[in-house]
């Protein structure tokens, strides 16, 4: 079976590598993806994506584009005569290119369709305080992550652990569920079912505006959202005047000895450690990047912070 893989991001590497490691079953006569660009900051040389990396180690040939509704593009993806489409982590695809797969195009998506459906969906099952989440494979149709489920797993999320540890987890579960799709393509075994409209939910892509820390929220949904965050793009906040980026924090059973109405969000340095105020309780921050700083744990931060005990504030 004559196979296209498409995807970028560190996320779409075990899939891909997975289908390889089939090559008795599969042929891989393409792997597409993002261009070389500047990944880890704006300023940094420009890089291969994961994907590609994985591609030329493995000996598999590459094509990289940004423009994936080209009349070149659609016109390449037809050449190769592929059977089958396997999209992961990678762009919208217009049916002029999905379509040209012989038995389909399928998309690996880290959710339990029809929940989560958009950019981000492992961010926020762990925002949104999601116990369960898991991947799904779905064949491709107009409509953004709305085609008919193949396969789906479901995986628990570890009420301790971050999107980056959460999406590592996935990546390799849904490489096993991508090569399970396509041997039930192979062997021409799928039975798909349709999306639940009505249980649909939404992960939108994550910005500047909805990635900022509300203190105004219950410690459980503090703590969720950091989590949901880390460690990229990162949940932020400011703090005298300057952005501050938050990568781990902890719930904490803190009160001190006098205990005023303090506001959402408010700073307070304890016997070495860093807390701050929400709606229900204490959050102590642990590890954090100040604007202009490199990314350190609170107690490195806070041997060169002049503070007073409890009038500053994250806003």
């Amino acid at each position: 079976m004559r196979i296209i893989f498409m995807g970028t991001p560190e996320f779409a590497v075990p899939s891909l590598k997975a289908i390889a490691e089939e090559d008795n079953q599969f042929e891989l006569v393409l792997v597409v993806t993002g261009s070389d660009k500047p990944r880890r900051s704006k300023h940094a040389e420009a890089e291969p994506s994961p994907v590609k990396q994985a591609a030329v180690s493995l000996g598999l040939p590459v094509y990289e584009t940004d423009d994936v509704t080209s009349r070149e593009f659609a016109d390449i993806v037809a050449a190769t005569r592929a059977d089958v489409i396997v999209v992961a982590a990678f762009r919208i695809l217009p049916p002029a290119v999905f379509e040209q797969a012989t038995l389909g195009a399928f998309n690996l998506h880290a959710s339990l369709l029809p929940a989560y459906r958009g950019a981000a969906p492992i961010n926020w099952a762990i925002v949104k305080g999601e116990y369960e989440t898991g991947v799904t494979t779905f064949f491709l149709q107009q409509r953004v992550d709305t085609g008919n489920i193949i396969l789906q797993e479901k995986l628990c999320i570890d009420p301790a652990e971050n999107a980056t540890e959460l999406a590592c987890r996935l990546s390799v579960l849904g490489a096993r569920v991508v090569v399970d799709t396509l041997h039930l393509i192979a062997s021409h075994k799928v039975v798909v079912t349709g999306q639940d409209e009505t249980l649909v939910s939404r992960a939108p892509k994550l910005t500047r505006d909805n990635t900022r820390i509300k203190w105004s929220q219950s410690v459980k949904a503090v703590n969720d959202f950091i989590r949901g965050l880390a460690l990229k793009p990162t949940a932020w906040t400011t703090f005298d005047g300057k952005t501050m980026k938050i990568f781990r924090a902890s719930p904490v059973a803190y009160s001190l000895e006098t205990t005023p109405a303090f506001p959402e969000g408010t700073v307070v340095v304890d016997n070495g450690r860093l807390y701050a105020s929400c709606t229900d309780g204490w959050l102590e921050v642990l590890s954090l990047q100040l604007e202009g700083r490199k990314p350190m744990e609170a107690v490195e931060f806070l041997r060169g912070f002049r503070h007073s005990r409890e009038q500053q504030l994250f806003v």
